[in-house]
């Protein structure tokens, strides 16, 4: 799939987590609620004014093409035409944002399905009515651009990055006829991934298999994700062996369709006139290869403190070995159960280190209509934050569970929101909204204050220990398990770049040695678990997991420093949410002491790594 805007990736739920069971506090709070406990009247009034709004953005866009071929007259003009592009985009970002609101308190209702389809309509046709203004721009050329920006206030303070972004990309933007047929070129290149995913939810004939308890489960990619903790060892090494076998009787199929897709990757990075595959994937964002690089790199470094941990698992999970079915079962349980208030106090108490004003809006934010929380019937699952109504604020759906993930997934998304909150009141409309690349920076770091807090308050060495597995998977699966896959699509990349010939089989003898080295030689590995890059969807999106990784390592970094330092470090992290979009996320996050190219992030998480697990051994004795 092409790579979405943030807007749009939130918009579709793309912080999600999986919806758990309704439990009987929510259930409770869902029945007294009838209903979404969001209030989307913000937005507009009713589905009549939506309405009007929408058939208003669409009978505007028509007036965008009367700038065509004007963009160099002057200044003025310039500034005239992307006010009215803006404008008109802000106002079909609010058109989205309340229909898919409206869609995903119940996804049963159909006719919200045809609306949310309105106004997907919408936006294309915004695309198409603009899609002239980066050429025509280039054609003005950058220093009569330069000039402009200089001379015109509304350029200089709401579009200058805008236009600097476009100048930047000149080389590698094609002629109009070229930029054409790219744009073509898109839906057959998006068919690798389409196909691997029919695969996977409808081609494969699932296996099922009998627990020890004797309950039959079909093991989809449902099914193995709800059963791969089960609790009995045999259980778990019975799921991983015949789901992963399942898939390897499909690896020549899954090596044909990712095959593809690398080669289209390298047929787009040759078309814009990139050295690689990676530097046309990072150019978006202008982030330097060196950042990726750096990652994989020091992550390798950091290897000997995750096999340290793999034991400390086999030894608080009382196994005689480790095996790769042993990686999910839960180090310690917990039987706290939190409520929505509890939540909020607990969240409100975690993030005081990030100052009084943050305090305020959060407190302010948390206690309005700005979120539906509780699972229910015919609700979409998962969790997400949609900034999309940029002149209204956030809104949140979540569907939580009275356990330590509830009050997780609470935190993680209002830190998100609060993110929103900040670029918004710091940025005009067009450097509000910030990438990917930054956003779960300010989510990881709300999360990793809540450890901080928990383990603060924590009463008794199994409490603590809970905590500290939490924050210890948590680096597990966001930081080494993300750079992994990093690495396993650089490696991909790199051989189909030397020619060298690909296939299931070599996908497969690629990933087996990177699980190897990631795990440890103590690790116990059945060949047929090397199938599971073939269940990474992801890989479809190219060079985007990474981010995963350096986002976790980039909100450890400012997490120690707020907690150790004073001012001046909460101060820092501040800036990067202020700054929402305004400058590209590398350069954001140095103007915060931050070098993303450098060892010094990745080197922070394994030092904190390092001493949770430190933590975790002391208290065991």
């Amino acid at each position: 799939m092409t790579e979405l805007t943030r807007r749009d990736a939130l918009a579709a739920g793309a912080f999600a987590t999986l919806a758990t069971s309704l439990p009987a506090w929510a259930q409770s709070a869902a029945q007294t609620a009838g209903g979404a406990a969001w209030d989307l009247t913000e937005i507009y009034p009713d589905d009549a004014a939506w309405d009007a709004a929408r058939k208003s953005a669409l009978a505007a866009l028509p007036g965008i093409a009367k700038y065509k071929g004007r963009l160099s007259e002057s200044a003025q003009v310039l500034a005239e035409a992307l006010a009215l592009q803006s404008d008109i985009g802000k106002t079909i970002g609010r058109v989205y944002t309340y229909v898919s609101l409206k869609g995903d308190e119940d996804v049963r209702i159909a006719a919200y399905q045809e609306k949310q389809a309105q106004a997907i309509d919408l936006y294309t046709a915004f695309g198409e009515a603009t899609a002239w203004f980066a050429p025509e721009i280039l054609a003005v050329g950058k220093p009569r651009i330069d000039g402009f920006i200089a001379a015109n206030p509304a350029l200089r303070t709401r579009f200058d990055f805008y236009l600097a972004n476009i100048v930047r990309q000149a080389e590698h933007t094609l002629s109009p006829e070229g930029e054409a047929l790219l744009a073509s070129a898109g839906s057959p290149l998006q068919a690798p991934g389409e196909i691997a995913g029919q695969l996977r939810s409808s081609d494969i004939p699932w296996p099922t298999i009998k627990l020890s308890d004797g309950k039959e489960v079909r093991l989809d990619s449902q099914g193995y994700t709800l059963n791969r903790d089960a609790p009995n060892r045999a259980d778990r090494k019975a799921v991983f062996d015949a789901f992963w076998t399942a898939h390897g009787k499909f690896q020549n199929s899954f090596g044909a369709t990712y095959n593809a897709k690398v080669k289209g990757d390298i047929f787009n990075a040759k078309a814009r006139k990139y050295p690689t595959s990676l530097a046309a994937a990072l150019s978006g964002n202008n982030v330097p290869e060196a950042v990726y690089r750096t990652l994989v790199a020091e992550t390798n470094k950091g290897l000997p403190q995750l096999h340290r941990y793999f034991e400390l698992r086999r030894r608080m999970l009382k196994l005689p070995d480790i095996a790769y079915y042993d990686i999910y079962p839960p180090l310690v349980s917990l039987d706290r159960p939190f409520n929505l208030d509890q939540m909020r106090t607990l969240t409100l108490e975690a993030v005081k280190p990030l100052g009084t004003d943050y305090q305020a809006r959060i407190a302010k934010a948390t206690a309005a209509k700005w979120m539906d929380p509780w699972p229910r019937p015919g609700k979409r699952p998962g969790a997400y934050m949609n900034p999309g109504a940029y002149e209204v604020h956030p809104y949140l759906l979540l569907n939580l569970s009275e356990k330590y993930d509830g009050l997780s997934t609470y935190a993680h998304e209002w830190g998100h929101a609060l993110h929103s909150l900040l670029a918004n009141a710091a940025q005009p409309f067009e450097k509000a909204d910030y990438p990917i690349f930054l956003a779960e920076i300010a989510s990881t770091l709300n999360e990793q204050l809540l450890v901080a807090h928990m383990l603060k308050n924590a009463k008794g060495k199994e409490e603590k220990l809970f905590y500290l597995g939490q924050q210890m998977e948590n680096f597990r699966g966001t930081f080494f398990r993300q750079t992994m896959f990093a690495e396993f699509e650089l490696k991909a990349h790199d051989l189909a770049k030397a020619g060298e010939g690909l296939s299931g089989r070599k996908f497969t003898e690629v990933y087996f040695d990177l699980l190897k080295r990631y795990h440890g030689p103590a690790m116990g590995f059945d060949p047929a678990y090397a199938n599971e890059w073939a269940f990474i969807p992801h890989f479809y999106n190219s060079f985007y997991v990474y981010q995963y990784a350096t986002c976790i390592a980039a909100a450890t970094y400012f997490a120690q420093a707020i907690l150790k330092g004073g001012v001046r470090e909460r101060d820092n992290y501040l800036s990067v949410l202020k700054a929402g979009g305004s400058d590209y996320p590398v350069d954001i996050l140095k103007r915060a002491a931050l070098d993303m190219a450098s060892p010094a992030p990745y080197q922070a998480l394994v030092a904190s790594f390092k001493d949770t697990l430190d933590q975790a051994e002391a208290l065991l004795g």
